[in-house]
């Protein structure tokens, strides 16, 4: 690309090239494999750094993620599977979801030893690819497989798929990233020798040192340098004869690449200029066709082209695509071409079934997009049709996690279903929105169309949508606790289900009743919902298995039965995450938060509930808890922010009226009060959720608000109803308490039950417990009681420094760490600090060594985890 001296020869890429060669070395001899993610903005030679690496490997497999409005699923791994074939193929083409596609990528590339796999352009990656990414990520160490995964950092916007996905692959130790950036003015200089008229200065200032923009403008070898890249790009391109730029118009108007049989039914006899095209650098031959030699010079191709002439092409391509020489259509392509001709019934053909098909993949947020192209063009479509592509780009979204944009879909719906007249549809579509009102928070209205759903569907003959409607409000009355309500609705639905042969319903029913049995800690109610799982997976009804995952994963955490939740975590995270059940996958982790922060692992747990409040989607039960675990970690190492993060939790909460959100929160509010020294602030709140929770009678949260309860000075009679070990803990049987405590593998909570007690030894064990935790609010006060108790020479702890500096780096290892966390190279390290290059060189060496990291990008991350750098 831009950055080429000569054919072999790159400008300052020596650090990238020898991460590159490192981690291939890697790989060849310890036959653990390595991801790493080159980023780099538009231009700065990512792809010729990679072309110039995979010259010298032994083998080099490459796949590119497409250009397209709406991407098709798994794009680049048809590319790869046209080169390995077998089963990668077959799995491919017959639309396999992503973990089969992950497995078989690694079986196909793990011999020979030191396969390089290169994953192009993942700005532009489907939800099913980056599915793949994630998975592979998670085992690439078991294969011998080098993965190069480029993307652009600079189109990375906030609310970007790629962006959520770098967070969660930021803390594998098998990944690392390289980041690539524009060359200096000496660079610059030394392109531009060979052209006399340009003056290198103003080359390196009109151009910023982005190596394609350079190329460009020092290849339209004019006197003058254009204002534009644009304009740059079009320069060359005029130098080619009119056939050759038709021709070249032909390849800028199809995506990722033009293969020679499509070119052909574009350009027709121009496609004998295909040399010139070539000559000219501006296209690169690849397996089948031709591409763009960079994506910037294909847009400023295809934005010049005049309307009509971009009618034509448009409409060309998709004519040939609906008929391909070999294989089947591409739907996701075909749908592209005909918006982009504006041909509606070509739309309204291929963008749903594009849609069906994303779906099928796991691709849920490629789906909605097809769906939202769909809808785009329907508005002369009857009711009917737009109430049905409304009510599926709905599904889509929420299954996606984007539940904000799914209840206006599922109400637009709503007025079309009343519009027709037809009462069945409109009850299920009634239904369908109190689903998900429920899912963000509006939780009334929820039950209102709910019920309202249920007398509708009620007036007509029994059907499976009315079965449907009484599981989804036996599923609204158990999120509210009112279990034998639910056991009632739940019991409707699964005996109508039964009737009409209905296993979706039967399933959704049997996870309702399943966990209002778990509510006593009964191990039938867990069992049963075990079962449920089997029975969804082999119904393939992938939501209610995510559903079910996350009930299993909920109880054990809300009971504290921590010993169990890790199987149910891992095996849900992996299940939603391998079918992007996206919204559940964040419920889940928000759940794994809290069992982090109740097991004492607080770091880990902050990292939770941060990587969910980074995810722009945010199901609001997740953001729930993940600000909750946010304020309470705050609140218990004595860090500031942790008022500020409960209140956000407790204002996503108290609308949604369900206890099981709210107690929490509430309790977690009463213990930064209490740990703050303000008890009398959140007094009257913490006992009116206790009244709420004694009239919910739910055990926990009784429990839970009665202990805080008494410890803001607040007395309240010692409950029937609450749960162990709450219940020793407010009869006063506070060893007990903590001894249970202990066993449950809750360290703070035994921590807190010592505390409670009158006894100096008691109150003893329970502050060098705080203390090992970094417990601080709570160590203070534990100690000042001892010390009214007369108490001399208490432990005070470790030092701050000390508590800061888990990985005993001293006091300059620390500064060299903070600046190589940074980005910044050794070299300028040493020019901040005023040393030799060579200190700093021993520095990292041993920052690396006492962090366990193999490289400064994994060091970087374990400082930010253990709380060593910003």
């Amino acid at each position: 690309m831009g950055n080429l001296v000569s054919e072999h020869q790159l400008l300052e890429r020596s650090e990238q090239w020898s991460a590159l060669s490192e981690a291939a070395a890697e790989v060849t001899s310890t036959t653990r494999g390595r991801m790493l993610l080159i980023g780099g903005e538009s231009g700065v030679g990512k792809t010729a750094l990679l072309r110039a690496f995979c010259a010298g490997q032994a083998r080099a497999v490459w796949g590119a993620c497409d250009a397209l409005f709406t991407p098709r699923p798994l794009g680049p791994f048809f590319e790869i599977a046209e080169v390995t074939g077998g089963e990668l193929a077959s799995l491919v083409a017959g639309g396999a979801k992503p973990h089969e596609v992950a497995a078989a990528l690694l079986a196909e590339l793990g011999a020979p030893k030191g396969t390089v796999l290169v994953l192009e352009d993942l700005h532009w990656a489907d939800e099913a690819t980056l599915d793949v990414v994630k998975l592979l990520a998670r085992r690439v160490e078991q294969a011998p497989v080098l993965v190069l995964a480029s993307y652009r950092d600079d189109e990375l916007e906030r609310t970007h798929p790629l962006r959520i996905v770098l967070g969660e692959l930021a803390t594998s130790p098998a990944v690392t990233r390289v980041p690539v950036e524009r060359l200096s003015q000496a660079a610059v200089a030394q392109l531009a020798e060979l052209h006399a008229a340009i003056d290198p200065e103003d080359l390196f200032r009109q151009t910023a040192g982005n190596p394609f923009f350079v190329t460009e403008v020092l290849a339209a070898d004019a006197e003058q340098i254009p204002q534009t890249v644009r304009d740059a790009v079009l320069a060359r391109a005029m130098r080619l004869d009119p056939e050759a730029r038709t021709l070249l118009e032909a390849a800028a108007v199809v995506t990722p690449q033009a293969d020679l049989w499509l070119l052909e039914a574009l350009a027709g006899d121009s496609l004998d200029r295909i040399e010139a095209c070539l000559a000219s650098g501006m296209l690169v031959a690849v397996p089948g066709g031709v591409a763009f030699r960079h994506e910037l010079a294909r847009i400023a191709v295809e934005e010049s082209l005049t309307p009509d002439r971009a009618l034509t092409l448009h409409r060309a391509a998709l004519a040939a695509l609906a008929d391909p020489p070999a294989g089947a259509p591409d739907l996701a392509r075909l749908a592209h071409h005909a918006e982009a001709a504006g041909d509606q019934p070509a739309v309204l053909r291929f963008a749903p079934a594009a849609a069906a098909r994303a779906s099928a993949l796991g691709a849920h947020r490629e789906a909605a997009a097809q769906y939202e192209r769909a809808l785009r063009f329907a508005d002369a479509e009857p009711p009917e049709a737009k109430a049905e592509l409304l009510e599926l780009c709905a599904h889509e979204c929420y299954l996606s996690g984007q539940v904000e944009r799914a209840v206006p879909l599922a109400e637009r719906a709503l007025a079309y279903r009343r519009e027709t007249g037809d009462k069945l549809r409109e009850g299920d579509s009634l239904r369908a929105l109190s689903h998900l009102l429920s899912f963000v928070g509006r939780t009334e209205e929820a039950e209102v169309a709910c019920r309202n759903a249920i007398e509708l569907l009620e007036r007509l003959d029994p059907s499976p949508e009315l079965a449907f409607a009484y599981a989804t409000l036996a599923q609204r009355r158990l999120n509210w606790d009112d279990v034998e309500s639910a056991l009632e609705w739940g019991t409707r639905a699964r005996d109508l289900a039964q009737r009409l042969d209905e296993p979706a319903t039967l399933v959704h029913a049997a996870i309702t009743i399943a966990a209002a049995d778990s509510r006593d800690r009964s191990q039938r109610g867990r069992d049963r919902l075990e079962d449920s799982i089997r029975l969804a997976r082999g119904a393939g009804l992938e939501d209610q298995v995510g559903r079910a995952y996350l009930n299993l994963a909920w109880l054990c955490v809300r009971q504290r039965r921590l010993a169990d939740v890790g199987r149910y975590l891992d095996g849900g995270l992996e299940y939603c995450g391998d079918r992007g059940l996206d919204y559940w996958g964040l419920c889940l982790v928000a759940c794994r938060a809290w069992a982090e922060l109740s097991a004492g692992r607080w770091t880990e747990a902050a990292e939770s509930a941060s990587s969910v409040m980074r995810d722009p989607r945010q199901p609001g039960v997740a953001r729930v808890f993940a600000r909750m675990v946010q304020g309470l970690v705050r609140a218990r190492r004595g860090d500031p922010g942790a008022s500020e993060a409960l209140d956000q939790a407790l204002a996503l909460a108290e609308p949604t009226g369900e206890i099981q959100q709210i107690a929490p929160v509430v309790a977690a509010r009463a213990e930064a009060a209490w740990l703050a020294g303000r008890p009398d602030e959140l007094a009257a709140p913490t006992t009116a959720a206790y009244e709420l929770a004694l009239q919910r009678r739910v055990p926990w949260e009784i429990g839970e608000l009665a202990s805080w309860c008494r410890r803001l000075g607040v007395e309240v009679e010692t409950p029937a109803g609450a749960a162990e070990p709450f219940a020793s803990q407010l009869a006063g049987h506070w060893e007990e308490a903590a001894r249970q405590w202990a066993e449950l593998g809750c360290p703070y909570e035994a921590a807190l039950a010592l505390a409670d007690s009158g006894a100096a030894e008691a109150l003893r064990q329970g502050l060098e417990r705080l203390q090992e935790l970094g417990a601080r609010p709570a160590a203070a006060i534990v100690a000042r009681r001892l010390r009214e108790r007369g108490a001399r020479g208490l432990p005070r702890g470790p030092r701050p420094a000390t508590r800061a500096n888990r990985a005993n780096l001293t006091p300059r290892e620390l500064e060299v760490l903070a600046l190589l966390t940074e980005g910044l190279r050794n070299v300028d390290i040493a020019k901040r600090l005023f040393v030799a290059e060579k200190t700093v060189d021993h520095h990292v060496s041993s920052i690396l060594r006492k962090l366990d990291a193999r490289t400064r990008a994994e060091a970087s991350v374990k400082a930010v985890r253990l709380g060593l750098a910003e």
